[in-house]
């Protein structure tokens, strides 16, 4: 979920370190129960399937590499590109874990995807897509190495009102000053739509699918809130008392969802995806 260019969320969280990588990959059962559908409906947009060759761009930990190397069967084969060496040697070792020989990893810039032109059947990015100052430049780097008809997917989150989870923790630290992360700049159909257009693929389609997280309790949920880097990581860099308020703000406002069984907290993905 990393590789990107300049921008504001570069400024809060170092995606390289090893100690991000390392947090991230312990949140990463939880993250495949949880985001599972979506990342089998982006595969299925993406018409991935036994034998194909397929891309993975800013893959992180690699929970969307595993998914569809498991597709794509031993006569298959994905690449898994990302900025981050340490996120990328966690999903080798998660592919290795699940048994899969048809995985590689390589450090690579997801604006300037150096591989050979319509060398890919498919081409997906889950969860990095709005990281980058420039998201078309992205889409039309994973075009360029999708073969004539291939198909070029993306999975975002859709609107902050739609992911508070997300929504409300980012717009407490915005208001306390921490720079921006565009997570939800694609969030908007028409937007996704549009950019994916500006990148040259024709046929494009987006759909939503919601989710819900569930947590015992607040506190359980507001644990697992500083256990995620990219929301984590912005208002760690606040002096210690905004950093204290920040998060009891974050907390006042989360626990207005708990409810007698805990928290139910509702989601949103947008998952695009057109044709070379």
């Amino acid at each position: 979920m990393t590789n990107k260019s300049s921008d504001p969320a570069e400024a809060a969280i170092n995606w390289e370190s090893s100690e991000v990588a390392e947090r991230r990959n312990r949140g990463r059962a939880r993250r495949v129960e949880l985001q599972g559908p979506a990342t089998e409906m982006m595969l299925e947009l993406a018409e991935v399937r036994t034998g194909n060759r397929v891309l993975d761009v800013a893959a992180g930990t690699g929970d969307q590499t595993v998914m569809a190397a498991q597709r794509v069967g031993p006569t298959g084969y994905v690449l898994a590109t990302d900025i981050s060496a340490s996120m990328l040697k966690l999903a080798a070792d998660a592919a290795r874990d699940a048994g899969l020989t048809n995985v590689e990893t390589r450090v690579m810039n997801a604006e300037n995807i150096d591989l050979d032109a319509d060398s890919f059947d498919a081409a997906i990015c889950q969860l990095g897509l709005f990281l980058f100052s420039n998201p078309a430049k992205v889409l039309r780097a994973m075009r360029r190495v999708v073969r004539p008809g291939g198909k070029v997917a993306a999975l975002v989150f859709s609107t902050a009102e739609k992911n508070p989870y997300q929504g409300i923790t980012l717009g407490v630290a915005h208001r306390f000053g921490c720079a921006p992360l565009p997570l939800f700049s694609l969030g908007e159909t028409d937007v996704l739509e549009n950019t994916f257009r500006e990148s040259g693929l024709r046929d494009v389609t987006v759909q939503a699918l919601s989710l819900r997280r569930h947590f015992s309790s607040t506190d359980e949920m507001i644990r697992r809130l500083k256990e995620t880097a990219f929301l984590r990581g912005p208002i760690e860099r606040l002096g210690e008392a905004q950093r204290e308020q920040a998060w009891t703000e974050i907390e006042r406002e989360l626990s207005q969802l708990e409810g007698p069984n805990g928290v139910e907290v509702p989601g949103e993905f947008l998952i695009g995806a057109g044709t070379k």
